[in-house]
């Protein structure tokens, strides 16, 4: 059996269940669009700084954030484009935007379908019209996220876009990686490292991307919490992004469809012409042994 079940806490929370196999999500459309919690057989797969949500001055830093129209920072956060010049922050807005609920399902499947619209705050940063819809669907131990982007402008509309899930972890010495590439290049250098599948966790933070991808799915077995997540990407992502900060229980496996500052560099930018529709899909599975 599903069902969605809407509570009113801080934020309207919209709570997605398989009863069959006892697997759910919270979804705040309002607070960015963001999954807060995904729960198996009462076991939590994703992290949440319970302190800092209550902030609504601070970006959350928990759950699956979107990341809308870029990923990652610009250099003085501004970008160019048709000539003109914008300034626009880390990671884009869509996560700090509130998300119309457009579409419920609870046949075969639990999903629940986020709409959010351009608006002449979002133009002074990004000059586009658009439509973006993202339909979270749930399904035993798996959660695909559909994305649809639609330019209603009438230039083309370039953009970058991705997700940031915070998977909890309580010892990452545990941690065992299996990332289709053998090279990363760490945030604001230019110098690329071989990656031979382990990180040095007595770093303050850790924040690196594979831009070189062999291959479309990636994975982390947490031994510690006998968990294996799983993450697939389709065509329209080219990075992985790892991120993880000393002392705090999470660990970010980011998928992007584009690098850092691609606004400017055109790498691996999204375009879409006028009138036209961009689909992307990704998949995460959560396995406990």
């Amino acid at each position: 059996m599903f069902t969605i079940d809407v509570e009113q806490r801080q934020y309207e929370t919209y709570i997605l269940t398989d009863e069959k196999s006892q697997s759910q999500l919270e979804v705040l459309p309002k607070r960015g669009g963001i999954i807060t919690k995904w729960r198996i057989n009462g076991q939590e797969i994703f992290y949440l700084d319970e302190e800092r949500f209550k902030n609504p001055e601070m970006s959350i830093r928990g759950g699956n954030p979107i990341l809308f129209p870029i990923c990652g920072n610009l250099p003085e956060d501004t970008y160019t484009v048709n000539g003109q010049t914008f300034t626009l922050q880390q990671h884009g807005f869509a996560r700090n935007l509130p998300w119309g609920v457009s579409e419920e399902v609870t046949v075969d499947h639990v999903c629940l379908k986020l709409t959010l619209h351009s608006n002449e705050e979002t133009k002074k940063v990004y000059p586009f019209d658009f439509q973006v819809n993202f339909t979270y669907q749930l399904h035993g131990n798996t959660l695909t996220i559909i994305q649809e982007f639609t330019n209603k402008s009438s230039e083309p509309m370039p953009f970058s876009v991705g997700f940031h899930p915070y998977f909890l972890t309580h010892d990452k010495s545990q941690l065992e990686f299996d990332i289709p590439s053998v090279e990363f290049q760490e945030k604001g250098s230019p110098e690329i490292h071989s990656f031979n599948g382990n990180f040095d966790f007595s770093r303050d933070e850790i924040d690196v991307a594979f831009n070189k991808l062999s291959g479309k799915s990636a994975s982390v077995t947490d031994q510690g919490r006998n968990l294996k997540i799983t993450l697939e990407y389709d065509d329209n992502f080219s990075t992985l992004v790892f991120w993880t900060v000393k002392g705090k229980d999470f660990y970010c496996l980011e998928p992007w469809s584009g690098p850092r500052n691609a606004m400017n560099t055109k790498e691996n930018l999204t375009i879409v012409e006028p009138g036209a529709t961009k689909s992307a899909t990704i998949r995460l599975m959560a396995n406990f042994s």
